[in-house]
């Protein structure tokens, strides 16, 4: 049996064991991660604030139009020759608001037709799952947006915005019978949407909302004439209404890449 001393220096010597192990360390909330926010602020309902957000100028005349109607609470139609920036600078403006908690706006609603045949009920899972393969041109817009010191910090930041529903993907399949309050929608390459659909979605918005269209109405993949004629029908009733200002970029708006320009240029040549 052991005697009390002893009982008590193998106790000793457990605890000197047990110190000099080594220990995992204990998480903060409040410690940072990624580009300097913390747990806490990753979890908050707008976790990222426009600190982060880089500063972007207007390149071209009609660029700058967009920033200034934006500006002045203007619901926009931009529409127009390809590589202009349509769709960048109406999700920068529409952004910088999300994630201003002065502003009423809570999320930004991505509408769009997915496919061509107008359905996607036949893919598998919900309408965000549906939508994925469509989000990836949106996911590069949003990276050229923050100044992130690596790409795995961007995909944090991207991930919780998501996450955090400050940017939903929508298609025209599941938006009817919605009220969209407190957001911003883009409607994008809305020269693929048939009258009935815009129609559809801008009965959509509701208080605190308001509403971008982006496109090219040269690009059209909608193959019956009427389908095709209801874009003008539509633009001719949103010209009656003040609340709308409509942009049209052309050619010397195009600013993605100077190849771009070139083939578009001898596509219109060409007649086609």
């Amino acid at each position: 049996m052991m005697s009390l001393e002893r009982h008590k220096n193998h106790q000793v010597l457990e605890l000197r064991h047990f110190n000099q192990m080594p220990r995992k360390k204990k998480t903060n909330g409040d410690q940072p991660i990624g580009i300097g926010l913390t747990t806490k602020q990753m979890k908050r309902k707008k976790p990222i604030g426009n600190t982060y957000l880089l500063d972007i100028e207007p390149i071209t005349d009609n660029q700058k139009k967009l920033f200034d109607s934006y500006a002045e609470g203007k619901h926009l139609v931009a529409y127009g020759t390809a590589g202009t920036g349509k769709t960048f600078i109406s999700l920068y403006n529409a952004l910088a608001d999300v994630l201003d908690e002065t502003t009423p706006y809570e999320r930004i609603y991505l509408v769009r037709s997915l496919v061509s045949t107008r359905e996607i009920g036949f893919l598998p899972g919900d309408h965000e799952d549906k939508a994925d393969i469509y989000q990836i041109p949106y996911k590069n817009m949003v990276k050229y947006m923050f100044q992130m010191p690596t790409d795995a910090d961007f995909e944090m930041l991207y991930g919780n915005l998501k996450a955090q529903e400050t940017i939903k993907f929508w298609s025209t399949s599941f938006i009817r019978g919605t009220t969209l309050d407190n957001a911003i929608v883009i409607v994008d390459e809305f020269q693929n949407l048939n009258f009935h659909e815009l129609d559809s979605i801008i009965t959509r918005i509701g208080e605190n909302s308001r509403i971008i269209f982006s496109g090219d109405a040269s690009q059209s993949d909608l193959v019956k004439t009427n389908d095709r004629n209801g874009i003008h029908d539509f633009l001719n009733i949103l010209r009656k209404m003040p609340s709308f200002d409509i942009i049209e970029y052309g050619i010397d708006d195009i600013v993605r890449s100077g190849l771009v320009k070139e083939y578009i240029i001898s596509k219109l040549e060409v007649g086609l």
